[in-house]
């Protein structure tokens, strides 16, 4: 069966009543509209709420405040690091084990334990994350943003070097 072949079941649908064609049959004359008033005639614009003010212009126009410098990480935590080869945790380590998904910043988060000593890269670790990681005999290494100093350009603007 193909789209084109669907049609609703015998005896489902009607004809619809063509409404207005003279005082003949039923609905002629006012055709259903009643007597005088705003329904019976034609100019009431869509979306009019009889004067009260309409929801298209209470509905606020702009939707909140998007902050163009706001610094998103991909989170990995503690517990996850055991997935990662070796002893050395860095962004494309941990992206080449499935744990990180895209290009950006990493922020190691402090859930879990960890069972050996790791060099970890990240560009942001929490502060029981860090407690952990030296704890266990690892190093942290702060990484830079790809950005460079300071935030990042607002969106659209040129990326200058300053």
């Amino acid at each position: 069966m193909k789209v084109h072949e669907l049609k609703p079941p015998a005896g489902s649908t009607r004809k619809r009543r063509r409404v207005g064609r003279g005082i003949a049959g039923k609905g002629g004359k006012t055709a259903g509209r009643g007597t005088k008033g705003q329904g019976a005639r034609d100019n009431v614009k869509p979306g009019f709420e009889g004067g009260q003010l309409p929801l298209t212009q209470r509905v606020p126009k702009l939707k909140g405040f998007k902050n163009p410098f706001r610094v998103e990480y991909t989170v990995v935590n503690l517990d996850s690091l055991g997935a990662v080869e070796g002893g050395r945790v860095t962004p494309d380590t941990l992206r080449a084990a499935g744990l990180v998904h895209k290009q950006g910043l990493v922020k190691i988060l402090g859930r879990g334990e960890v069972d050996r000593a790791y060099e970890v890269e990240a560009h942001a670790v929490s502060k029981t994350a860090r407690q952990a990681i030296t704890g266990a005999g690892g190093s942290i290494t702060i990484l830079p943003p790809p950005f460079g100093r300071g935030r990042p350009p607002a969106k659209g603007n040129a990326l200058t070097n300053r």
